[in-house]
């Protein structure tokens, strides 16, 4: 095919999906000129799966990416119809936000900030192959010869890199949703510049008609009362109501569902063999959690709806690939589903997928210089995990550009850093997904304290404004001078107290107690405190919830701020990049191995290196200070 020359840009995004979106904002914001190639522009941030954004883990990295001056989280609370706190009984480390997404507001609402965006232009394309020179790449081809030429390229293609769409028996190529699959660009990753690809596999469920469903048989699920927000710069007085939002519902898989399902495992392609890719372990198909989990009567399933504007309810729990005959039969077996009207089948879908052990923590590749990856095309499942590594790939290629240091979150610093890490250091061999046992510090890691954590780095690399980050230092001073306040305020055993004592089953007071130290007490509230100690700040929902849990878990937060101290000296501790293993006597064969694939920038991510063990790291810790004596007294003869 001829080609011809189209256009120079700063920076290149391939796929529009919520990786790309995030990665073309950052660098256009950061002053780039960038350039965002998508197969369809209609599906910019669509949402192929779950209509929802955060939960466990992924709702502090949706805070993570608003800290930092990304979109996702301004975008859904926009765009939200119900927005709940999930895991309030437990610990403030696990507590997450949760948001139904109306999933078409949410993709044309990013569309609009995409095509408003200044120094970002959107076009429709089929990108097949890169240009590569020496070892550097410096643009892309599309399907029709189009050639871009930049400084920077990063690729979201997720699951339209060579997607293969299954139902029961049959199987044919197609991205999500029946949308245009991407066939060339991964083939040429493999076959042109030496990239391992993988194939992995997801699924979604079917969608019914929300009229069809007997809501009576089944139990609502309402949104939180109290304001809730994915962005710090959204104020409380913008919550629905949740009279206003629109409720989800729970039912349950029964007997007859799952005997359906095993009388037809021989139909389904997980079992058959038509599906070869590897699936998300903690998201398994419903015909899959009937065989791994034989002795559970029952499965939760959430009935979701996908908009205020449309029919379709999503069915949570129920992914499946069986044929559509049986996935009918499964659904009508359902409590509340008896005469749902099938809208669209579920499927399972197959995918090609960068090995991520060959990126660096920035994530541009080992291989080929200024290309970076980002997303499920890395491996990670969920609209969350994509768009914190779309955002970082962006910032990156932008500094990269601008000839500054590389942002790189640390294990402590966000869930965003821990998936990163993660990948580039561990692999997986599975979709990956975010979770709070991931992180060896997730007190430290909450929801609520992510702008504490994020926001300067944002402001230093341009993408918070001064407004914005006036902002938040103004929220950190109000919470910090509260909790002095609280601190330094002492409150008498009034009778009222007293009484509000006995009935929280609490011990009642026989003096004077500081009234942060009655809120160290389990049963007692911030909203308890603060009838007794009035507080004259302008406290949002988000200030008194930060409040109650710095006062509460200060031991345990002070307790992992010592851990992280320790974990700081091991990073300080740089390996070479030119290091070589094979020299160093001690360290096993699978260990050099590893370390010479991963190439670890510091002694603590070499300890997180599966196949290297602890007397590996102990013997080359012994090195790296013989090493760095060696370099040193050089310096010092010459």
């Amino acid at each position: 095919m001829k080609t011809y020359q189209a256009g120079n840009y700063d920076v290149i995004v391939v796929g529009g999906g919520h990786a790309g979106s995030e990665a073309a904002l950052a660098s256009a914001r950061m002053g780039e000129k960038t350039l965002l190639l998508t197969l369809n522009i209609n599906m910019i941030a669509f949402m192929p799966c779950n209509p929802s954004i955060g939960g466990p883990a992924k709702g502090v990295v949706v805070r993570e990416i608003d800290a930092l001056g990304g979109q996702m989280g301004r975008n859904i609370d926009q765009t939200y119809i119900q927005m709940r706190m999930l895991n309030t009984g437990k610990g403030p480390a696990v507590r997450a936000l949760r948001a139904q997404a109306d999933k078409e507001a949410y993709a044309k609402t990013m569309r609009e900030t995409l095509e408003m965006q200044e120094n970002l232009t959107v076009r429709q394309a089929l990108v097949e192959d890169l240009v590569v020179n020496d070892g550097i790449c410096q643009g892309v081809v599309t399907q029709t010869g189009a050639i871009y030429t930049s400084q920077a390229v990063i690729l979201t293609v997720g699951t339209a890199a060579r997607g293969e769409i299954i139902i029961g028996e049959l199987k044919y190529s197609a991205g999500p949703n029946n949308s245009q699959p991407a066939e060339k660009l991964t083939k040429n990753l493999a076959d042109k510049y030496g990239f391992e690809i993988m194939r992995f596999k997801t699924g979604t469920p079917p969608r019914v008609n929300r009229r069809s469903i007997h809501y009576e048989e089944t139990d609502i699920q309402p949104g939180s009362p109290e304001p809730h927000h994915f962005s710090f710069m959204t104020p409380d007085s913008a919550y629905l109501p949740v009279e206003e939002q629109v409720p989800c519902y729970l039912t349950y898989t029964n007997g007859e569902t799952h005997q359906i399902i095993r009388d037809n495992l021989d139909r389904a392609p997980m079992f058959t063999g038509i599906i070869e890719g590897v699936g998300a372990r903690y998201c398994p198909s419903i015909e899959d959690k009937i065989v791994r989990f034989a002795d559970k009567p029952k499965h939760q399933l959430f009935l979701e709806p996908e908009g205020r504007n449309n029919e379709e309810i999503y069915l949570q729990g129920l992914s499946t690939s069986m044929p559509a005959e049986v996935q009918d039969q499964i659904i009508h077996s359902i409590k509340g589903l008896e005469d749902a009207e099938v809208i669209r089948d579920g499927y399972a879908i197959e995918y090609d997928v960068v090995r991520p052990s060959q990126l660096q923590p920035t994530l541009e590749t080992k291989r080929v210089q200024n290309l970076y990856t980002a997303g499920q095309t890395n491996g990670t499942s969920g609209y969350e995990e994509a768009a914190g590594q779309g955002l970082m790939a962006g910032i990156n290629a932008a500094l990269k550009i601008q000839g500054k240091a590389p942002l790189i979150l640390g294990r402590d610093e966000g869930y965003i850093g821990v998936m990163i890490d993660d990948l580039v250091t561990k692999g997986t061999t599975e979709p990956y997904r975010l979770l709070t046992s991931r992180a060896e510090y997730r007190l430290l890691l909450r929801h609520d304290n992510a702008d504490w954590r994020l926001s300067e780095k944002g402001h230093q690399i341009g993408l918070l404004s001064e407004e914005q980050y006036d902002h938040y230092q103004a929220d950190r001073e109000r919470v910090q001078a509260e909790i002095k306040r609280l601190e330094s305020t002492r409150l008498k055993p009034t009778e009222a107290l007293q009484s509000l004592l006995k009935e929280k089953h609490s011990a009642p007071l026989k003096d004077g107690v500081m009234a942060s130290d009655l809120l160290k007490r389990p049963e007692m509230t911030i909203q308890d405190v603060l009838q007794f100690a009035p507080s004259e700040a302008n406290l949002t929902h988000q200030n008194e919830e930060e409040i109650e849990i710095q006062i509460k878990y200060a031991g345990y937060i002070e307790k992992a701020e010592r851990q992280v101290v320790r974990l700081h000296k091991m990073e300080a501790k740089k390996i070479p990049a030119d290091i070589d293993y094979d020299v160093i006597e001690g360290v096993a064969t699978e260990a050099k191995q590893r370390l010479k694939e991963i190439g670890p920038r510091t002694l603590a991510q070499a300890s997180r290196v599966s196949g290297v063990n602890p007397a590996d790291i102990s013997i080359l810790a012994i090195y790296l200070e013989r090493f760095n004596q060696q370099k040193k007294a050089e310096m010092e003869q010459q």
